[in-house]
């Protein structure tokens, strides 16, 4: 495969070509009850040429028929060449060729779908066996690409990249009332030993289900407000993370105003980065991007302050900066754009029990629903919280809607925990759906948080 790449880019009359190329196998099961809603296992194969004319813009031609990469290269040239645009630049990277295989302990693809089966329906035993259970919901999935990057510069890149998602939820009812809570993961690569022996999943999942049917509706007004590491990873990805891009930055005069290099943010103890080289088993974490730049640490946040973003070659050109391998794509179907990989707010000093024990009338937040964000401003929903009185947690919340906007409530955070966890079940939907990516952060200590409520 190598060899067809490089004789397609070699033919090429384009100033610059790129050719990404994947070869996809995975499964999927879905369970609710006693009652299999979905199970499959399916190949997918394609490609993507990206060319930039001589005096122009990009040209991108995407395909499943890997035999005609000489067509496809000549298909992008031409469009290359038909796009009516200012002559675009991007930032100089040193070429690479690196061959990188898979290694996991316990190889899923060899496993029929009956043994994958087997250990999800322990965990579906375990939901349905609890009180007032109303059904539960138990999802997998699993992914297998081996994926090729060339371009003309020299590079080349073959990677593996093994990825599983497990998700174990249960839905409780009483009276009426319906409450839901899940629990899991995303395992990247890494094989099929992650999935195994996860009950605790289940009997989390369960617990919370159970317990928020005795929960109260939370009362709406402003709190000092912790914020668990799950819903603080989450808050920072949404709220922060997606003003950081720089594809977003340079297209939105507004959005360069609020993100001015050198801008208080916060105080010292807060700061925000975004990796992929960190935490082995992340779905950010890969050796380089999808235009081949090495996935390095980028330093957003340092000591309250803005110091940096996130960049493809072309948004670092613009805009006079190195490119920082945020150049990502969904699958080959689409050409890569500036995305997130582990972005997360680096651990604190403080026990969470400390960053409690100083507040008298507070609330503890715990998980996330998602919720909605417009450049500073940002909504929302935690699965659940407890009440804070005099520095202790006391009884459990539900309905709970946390609103602000993001520059006030970096301000306003007042204590950064130590008990730092990288969550790596996340999804990023920007442009072109659900693309994995890992979060991370500690506890974090917010004060004048408007909490919505009854």
């Amino acid at each position: 495969m190598k060899n067809r790449i490089n004789e397609a880019i070699a033919k090429s009359k384009a100033r610059y070509t790129e050719i990404r190329l994947e070869e996809k196998e995975f499964s999927n099961i879905m369970l609710k009850g006693k009652e299999i809603e979905k199970i499959s296992k399916k190949l997918d194969t394609g490609g993507i040429v990206r060319c930039l004319a001589k005096n122009g813009g990009w040209g991108i031609a995407s395909f499943n028929n890997l035999d005609e990469l000489d067509k496809q290269v000549e298909i992008a040239t031409k469009c290359a060449e038909a796009v009516s645009s200012e002559k675009i630049e991007i930032g100089e990277t040193e070429p690479v060729v690196l061959e990188k295989f898979a290694n996991m302990k316990e190889d899923f693809r060899p496993l029929s779908l009956k043994a994958k089966m087997d250990v999800l329906e322990e965990y579906n035993d375990i939901i349905l066996s609890g009180k007032e259970v109303l059904t539960s919901a138990i999802n997998y999935g699993d992914r297998f690409v081996k994926y090729h990057f060339a371009n003309s510069e020299g590079t080349y890149i073959y990677d593996e990249k093994p990825l599983i998602d497990l998700s174990i939820g249960a839905i409780t009812a009483r009276n009426g009332d319906t409450q839901f809570n899940s629990q899991g993961d995303a395992f990247s690569n890494s094989g099929f030993e992650n999935v195994r022996n996860q009950q605790g999943f289940a009997h989390l999942a369960l617990k919370n289900a159970q317990n928020l049917l005795d929960a109260k509706p939370m009362q709406g007004g402003v709190y000092e407000v912790v914020t668990d590491q799950l819903l603080s990873g989450v808050f920072v990805h949404e709220a922060f993370g997606h003003l950081s891009e720089s594809d977003f930055l340079f297209d939105n005069p507004s959005a360069q105003e609020m993100m001015t290099m050198g801008r208080r943010f916060g105080t010292e103890i807060l700061n925000i980065a975004d990796s992929g080289v960190e935490g082995e088993i992340l779905p950010g974490t890969h050796i380089y991007d999808d235009e081949g730049i090495p996935m390095q640490r980028t330093q957003l946040v340092k000591e309250g302050v803005l110091v940096g973003r996130l960049h493809s070659r072309e948004t670092a050109h613009k805009m006079g900066e190195k490119p920082t391998g945020n150049a990502r794509a969904t699958d080959y179907r689409y050409p890569p754009i500036v995305r997130m990989r582990n972005t997360f707010v680096e651990p604190g000093n403080s026990t969470k029990e400390e960053l409690i024990s100083e507040i008298k009338d507070g609330l503890y937040a715990v998980g996330s629903y998602g919720g909605q964000t417009y450049l500073g401003d940002f909504s929302f929903s935690a699965s659940f919280g407890y009440l804070i009185k005099n520095g202790k947690i006391e009884q459990m919340v539900k309905n709970i809607m946390l609103n602000g906007n993001i520059f006030e409530t970096l301000s306003n955070v007042t204590g950064v925990g130590k008990d730092f966890v990288w969550h790596s079940g996340g999804r990023c939907g920007k442009g072109q759906g659900g693309l994995p990516v890992g979060m991370g952060a500690p506890s974090l200590r917010i004060k004048n948080v408007l909490i919505g409520g009854e």
